[in-house]
């Protein structure tokens, strides 16, 4: 199968699959957050709160993480450029500040945002594939794909780049069918999602939907890596990819986070910052 890059024109406007995406993953996170909260009976505001916050961090972030990786300053002025992890701890770092402006405690943030995260994670990854970038190694698989005009295409002389080994002779320009990582992620996540959504009253301590997050967050990133291509496979990390180091670190955060939250905590108390106010006049009156 044969895949190439979806871009819409718009007059002199360009909008690529990635941004669409992105403003759709974004969306659908702040969506679910808002009817978490509504269902609470909490300020509902304070899921757009969350997603400004996400959407400035996150695109910080990652934009950050990638100068890191490539020591390129330039990069910083650049339209592409960005890891999924550096945008992951710039948007947590930035939605758990807002949170205390509001004086919100940052596990019920991270509460909230779980199952929205794994939601909006799975449908950045349909943007990336549409964009045909972030895809796997060379595969036979019925359903591998091609992508000649991908970021890069996947030529024999671009997987070599990323390390992938081809019999000598091959034709550096010939295109090369790949595990298209990108769908595999987004299904994982989605079932990641309906996990955690149906487990929001699950009676343990604040954050321990966020636990099983960063586990199997974690976890999928690591297998995932298996059959991607990369160019991160540092020599000092033999044979794991940067990203996979980066995984192994937050599942053993979230187990850790599992064990320390793992009792019945009982009824919890909600922020008192999130209440309407005037469920809070009421109460005062």
């Amino acid at each position: 199968m044969t895949v190439y890059p979806f871009v819409l024109h718009l007059g002199p406007l360009e909008l690529t699959g990635y941004g669409l995406m992105m403003m759709v993953a974004f969306l659908m996170a702040g969506w679910a957050i808002q009817l978490d909260l509504r269902e609470r009976g909490l300020d509902e505001d304070y899921a757009a709160d969350i997603v400004i916050a996400g959407v400035i961090g996150g695109l910080v972030g990652a934009k950050l993480w990638y100068v890191f990786l490539t020591g390129e300053p330039a990069a910083l002025f650049r339209r592409g450029g960005f890891v999924w992890y550096g945008g992951f701890l710039g948007a947590v770092a930035a939605i758990l500040l807002n949170g205390w402006r509001r004086r919100v405690p940052g596990r019920f943030t991270a509460e909230i945002c779980a199952a929205p995260l794994a939601l909006g994670y799975a449908l950045g990854r349909v943007g990336c594939f549409l964009v045909n970038d972030d895809y796997g190694i060379p595969s036979s698989l019925p359903w591998a794909m091609k992508f000649p005009a991908g970021l890069p295409p996947t030529t024999v002389m671009n997987l070599q780049g990323m390390g992938v080994k081809f019999p000598a002779g091959a034709d550096p320009m010939q295109l090369v069918a790949v595990h298209p990582t990108q769908i595999y992620e987004t299904v994982a996540m989605l079932l990641v999602f309906w996990w955690l959504w149906r487990r929001r009253d699950h009676g343990h301590a604040i954050g321990w939907l966020w636990a099983w997050y960063l586990v199997f967050a974690g976890a999928e990133r690591f297998l995932v890596e298996i059959v991607r291509a990369k160019d991160d496979r540092l020599p000092w990390l033999a044979p794991f990819s940067l990203a996979q180091v980066t995984s192994l670190s937050i599942v053993v955060v979230g187990a850790l986070l599992l064990y320390m939250w793992r009792a019945p905590a009982g009824p919890q108390p909600l922020p008192e910052s999130l209440r309407p106010k005037e469920v809070a006049l009421r109460g005062s009156a």
